[in-house]
């Protein structure tokens, strides 16, 4: 499994500074474990909508599955030294870093934050690529094709789970609407499922977070210049229809 066989089954990949060229070159087996997990990920369309606090049940499946392959949390401690005396430290948390003996990869998983969290991401790389601390900087994030078409992603699940009112998606996915969405929303109207499925992705996963075309803004703009980078966004083939 390579990037070509990512981006051949819809994965959105692009390449900064010639990171592919330094994966394929010295760390061409952690690249095959990554994209391995990454084609083997699945996320359940009702995984989107219901409620449950902290991180969604499929960022925890991919941070196991890449920790368990060698690819743990890390915190990449640099302090610098003049004339022997320690003047400056910093401490660099890390979603996910493999370690190998021609240098690491760091991975940063964006599944839904606010957009800003990928300058932090890119500033971050950067920094740590000019100390000599990591060779390729790694995000994986919303794909353009999931980004579309979450809406129709939400609305064919709700409508799948027989949702009519909001009291329906309180039942069946714990979710709570404020009352401003309440009010947005005609209770049990004939378009309930449409309007309110709208409202939820706008409100959810709207423009202002984390996805491809957000990612692509600071790229083109060269934040994170000159680290290598491996953006990967997943795609909408990735989400699979649950039954329960």
């Amino acid at each position: 499994m390579n990037l070509s066989d990512l981006e051949s089954t819809g994965f959105n990949i692009h390449v900064v500074n010639h990171a592919e060229a330094v994966l394929t070159q010295d760390f061409p087996g952690p690249l095959e474990e990554l994209c391995n997990v990454l084609q083997d990920l699945r996320i359940a369309d009702v995984e989107l909508i219901r409620s449950g606090g902290g991180e969604a049940p499929f960022t925890q499946r991919l941070r196991r599955s890449l920790s368990s392959i060698s690819w743990p949390k890390t915190q990449i401690f640099i302090e610098k030294i003049i004339d022997g005396t320690p003047k400056a430290a910093t401490t660099h948390e890390i979603d996910h870093v493999r370690e190998t003996e021609n240098g690491k990869i760091a991975l940063e998983i964006e599944w839904n934050n606010k957009d800003p969290f990928f300058d932090r991401d890119l500033e971050n790389f950067q920094r740590l690529h000019s100390e000599g601390a990591i060779s390729v900087g790694v995000i994986v994030t919303r794909g353009r094709s999931l980004q579309d078409d979450l809406q129709q992603i939400v609305k064919s699940c709700a409508d799948r789970f027989g949702v009519r009112r909001f009291e329906d998606l309180q039942l069946l996915f714990n979710l709570r609407p404020t009352t401003r969405q309440r009010r947005s929303v005609q209770d049990g109207g004939r378009d309930f499922v449409t309007d309110w499925s709208r409202m939820f992705v706008q409100d959810k996963f709207g423009r202002a977070t984390t996805h491809w075309d957000k990612l692509m803004e600071r790229v083109d703009r060269g934040v994170g210049n000159p680290c290598p980078l491996l953006l990967i966004g997943l795609p909408s083939s990735k989400i699979t229809r649950s039954l329960q």
